[in-house]
């Protein structure tokens, strides 16, 4: 098998399902965002962090796998002649949203109790745990806009909304296990 098909070369891409899209389809800008954000979860992984977090996130990073299989799928094609799913994974469900959920408490439990808002960086590792917050933030918002447009699985939105969540709790957590200064957002009050 090839690497390189040609087929994409006159702008458009193909949907799980055999579907042809222009590249810049609001599907395409969700699930390739959705892969940004897999990315850049590996290189936190890749990072001298603790071999519990780099387990959760080698587990997300499947997840994410699953999200973008889902957000690749033509919503017309998302059932078989014969009335099967023409996805045969499991599905991000309640299990994996409760999975983040647990970790988040977990982690959270272990860290100061936040007083205001902090900046992103301290540490280049935290940084990049907030670089993949943001990217997940957009992967929501665009994930969204298509929802609104051709409705998926909802359980999607939840866990992208849980992820970006897990991913801040994780960069305090990385923060406090390297030492690194969390810098408070104190606004500068008007006289």
């Amino acid at each position: 098998m090839k690497i390189y098909t040609k087929t994409g070369d006159d702008g458009t891409t193909g949907l799980f399902g055999g579907t042809r899209v222009p590249k810049h389809h609001i599907r395409i800008d969700s699930y390739g965002t959705v892969d940004e954000l897999n990315s850049w979860l590996g290189l936190i992984r890749d990072q001298n962090v603790d071999q519990n977090s780099k387990q959760q996130l080698i587990t997300i990073q499947k997840h994410l796998f699953t999200v973008g299989a889902i957000l690749a799928t033509d919503p017309e094609k998302e059932v078989l002649k014969n009335g099967k799913q023409r996805l045969k994974i499991t599905k991000v469900g309640t299990e994996e949203i409760n999975f983040l959920e647990i970790s988040i408490d977990e982690m959270d439990s272990q860290l100061p109790q936040m007083t205001n808002f902090i900046l992103p960086g301290g540490h280049t590792t935290v940084s990049y745990c907030h670089i993949a917050r943001t990217v997940c933030r957009r992967a929501e918002r665009i994930s969204t806009l298509l929802f609104e447009n051709e409705p998926f699985d909802s359980n999607v939105l939840s866990f992208l909304n849980r992820l970006s969540d897990y991913l801040f709790v994780l960069a305090r957590k990385l923060s406090y296990n390297l030492k690194a200064n969390e810098i408070k957002w104190v606004p500068k009050k008007k006289d």
